[in-house]
C-alpha cells in the first residue's frame, strides 16, 4: 500500500526539545505542558544522544523549563538506561503519577542492551579477562 501524501499526526506525539547528559543521567526534555496520569504519549527522541553519555546512564525526562526529573522505566518498572535509547526513534509510553511525582513507562520493549552477564554460576570465581599487552 502506498504512503498517504497527507496525514494528521496524533495529538499525543511529542518530539523532544533537547537530549543532554547531565549529572550521570541521560536527560530527555519534553515540551512544557501537563502530561496526564494514565495517558499514552508517543515520545520521539529528536536530537542526537551526546557522545559523552555512558551506556549505563539512567534515562530521565524533564518537562519544559522544569528541573524535576521523571524516570523512564520499562514494562517491568526497571529504570531504562542509555544503551536502550536511539535517536529518531518513537517510544510509546504511559504516564504514571503518585502523590510525590511520576514516571514515564514504556509500553513495549526498548532496544536490546548489551549485557555482560555470566552464562551460569557454579560456586567458583569466574576467570579474569585477558589483559592485552601494550
Amino acid at each position: 500500500m502506498a504512503c498517504k501524501p497527507v496525514c494528521k499526526l496524533c495529538d499525543r506525539l511529542v518530539l523532544s526539545q533537547a537530549v543532554t547528559f547531565t549529572g550521570g543521567n541521560l536527560v530527555i526534555n519534553l515540551p512544557a505542558g501537563a502530561y496526564n496520569n494514565r495517558e499514552k504519549y508517543c515520545i520521539v527522541v529528536a536530537q542526537a544522544i551526546p557522545s559523552t553519555t555512558t551506556i549505563n546512564a539512567p534515562v530521565v525526562i524533564t518537562i519544559g523549563a522544569g528541573t524535576q526529573q521523571y524516570p523512564l522505566t520499562n514494562r517491568c518498572c526497571a529504570q531504562v538506561t542509555a544503551c536502550a535509547i536511539r535517536t529518531r526513534t518513537r517510544y510509546s509510553t504511559v504516564v504514571a503519577t503518585s502523590g510525590t511525582g511520576g514516571t514515564f513507562k514504556l509500553l513495549g520493549n526498548a532496544c536490546p542492551c548489551p549485557t555482560n552477564h555470566l552464562p551460569s554460576i557454579n560456586g567458583t570465581a569466574p576467570a579474569a579477562p585477558a589483559v592485552p599487552e601494550a
